[in-house]
């Protein structure tokens, strides 16, 4: 495989997990949100704790793909 093809699939199949992961955290935020509010309401009470739990598994998976596409 070239070497420019290569590139762009790398780029395609990181815009198509970015697009999974927006996804994701939209059926996070629409379905399991509620959810977790009624079992922890003081934890997810505040919007930026469930949004930075959200943003460091987001993180994470990035990292974890960063790392296996080297």
């Amino acid at each position: 495989m070239g070497h420019k093809s290569r590139i762009a699939l790398i780029l395609f199949m990181i815009g198509f997990t970015g697009f999974i992961f927006g996804a994701i955290a939209n059926i996070i935020y629409s379905r399991a949100l509620p959810i977790l509010v009624e079992i922890f309401p003081q934890i997810f009470s505040s919007e930026w704790a469930a949004w930075g739990l959200i943003g460091a598994i987001l993180a994470i998976i990035c990292c974890l793909i960063y790392a296996y596409l080297l």
